[in-house]
């Protein structure tokens, strides 16, 4: 923690910032955890001055008490009323203050009325690309409960469950070992008349029934803000239909042709080419491809959607974690198949953080 709020006293100085402000709410702002402890829940501000403690600001009386055990060497208070004016009353007198995270309008103008305000996400962000130590053991367990909630996911996919008893499955394999939900993104369709090609970001009470296939995308968080993510594809009951097995055999081949060029100094538009085999075999995609994660949803982001730019094009670094994900659709968008995992760059290459089983899965015979 101390050299994490180094790191933004440097950036301080840099930009001659009097005080950095970063905030939170609604669970959103990893900057809150990252330099304080405290997962962020209605909303939280971090006031961070050269040389003094961080303040936290929580909103909701009832929160200060847990914040105050949570929060590392800080001096926890409560935001009372407007959170602007609590703010302001923390920062005292300053000229130009830094911010990082979703900054409301209300606080915004208020800052814009007393100092000159400096946005500094896009530094705080190369912050968060590469990984500490620490982090990437954070990541690695996280990783380790997103496979056993896969797994529980897999054994419950029989005929006559339902989407929201797969997700029940997903909750109940980490919820007494400490781990917290980032997403589980489940949908299911028959294969002989698909009419999903993504999962669903909320699970419906729609029957599995034997030729049934399900696609899922899991993330289970170890910590504020460390996730694992795994993507797959399973049958039910029966063997993949041709076109479900075209298209994870497209899929199975982009997802080697991407991770195979993930090393240090990788460009990312190699990364976008190498899953151009998608398109060249007749198939879409509706998702992004590779996106950096661990610390927020971070560059690179490639998709078929739009040319990347900007620090989207910048070369991978040792350190690194990035989600590759070739997510293969037909055109219509009645059928697809999910499939991929979080790697890490290494000095010589790249390993994935999952040990969970690849390949397109058959849920009675797991």
């Amino acid at each position: 923690m101390a050299r994490r709020r180094a790191t933004i006293e440097e950036l301080a100085a840099r930009h001659e910032l009097d005080a950095v402000i970063a905030y939170g709410a609604n669970k959103f702002g990893n900057a809150v955890p990252w330099l304080t402890g405290w997962p962020v829940t209605r909303e939280a501000v971090a006031v961070l001055r050269p040389g003094a403690p961080p303040a936290l600001l929580v909103s909701f009386p009832n929160h200060v008490p847990n914040a105050r055990r949570l929060a590392t060497g800080c001096e926890v208070a409560p935001i009372v009323e407007r959170t602007p004016d609590t703010v302001l009353s923390t920062l005292g007198t300053v000229r130009r203050v830094g911010t990082i995270g979703p900054v409301p309008v209300s606080l915004r103008t208020a800052l814009d009325g007393v100092a000159a305000v400096v946005e500094l996400d896009g530094e705080y962000g190369r912050l968060r690309a590469r990984k500490s130590d620490e982090e990437m053991a954070w990541l690695r367990h996280a990783a380790a409960l997103t496979d056993l909630s896969a797994a529980a996911l897999v054994s419950a996919a029989v005929p006559g469950a339902t989407e929201l008893d797969l997700v029940a499955a997903v909750e109940s394999a980490y919820a007494a070992i400490g781990g917290v939900n980032h997403i589980h993104y489940v949908a299911a369709t028959s294969m002989e008349s698909p009419d999903r090609c993504a999962p669903g970001q909320w699970p419906t009470s729609r029957l599995l029934e034997s030729g049934s296939v399900v696609v899922f995308e899991l993330s289970t968080t170890w910590g504020p803000d460390y996730p694992g993510q795994v993507l797959r594809t399973v049958t039910v009951d029966a063997e993949p239909t041709p076109l479900y097995r075209e298209l994870h055999d497209v899929a199975d081949a982009a997802l080697a042709a991407m991770s195979g060029l993930l090393r240090p100094g990788a460009l990312p538009l190699e990364l976008r080419k190498a899953a151009d085999l998608v398109l060249d075999a007749g198939f879409t995609t509706v998702d992004d491809l590779v996106h950096g994660l661990g610390g927020g949803y971070l560059p690179p982001v490639l998709s078929h959607r739009s040319e990347p730019s900007g620090r989207d094009l910048l070369p991978l670094e040792e350190g690194m974690t990035v989600v590759v994900q070739p997510n293969v659709c037909t055109t219509d968008l009645r059928a697809g198949v999910q499939t991929g995992e979080m790697f890490e760059i290494t000095a010589d290459g790249a390993r994935s953080l999952h040990h969970f089983p690849t390949g397109l899965l058959r849920a009675d015979t797991f």
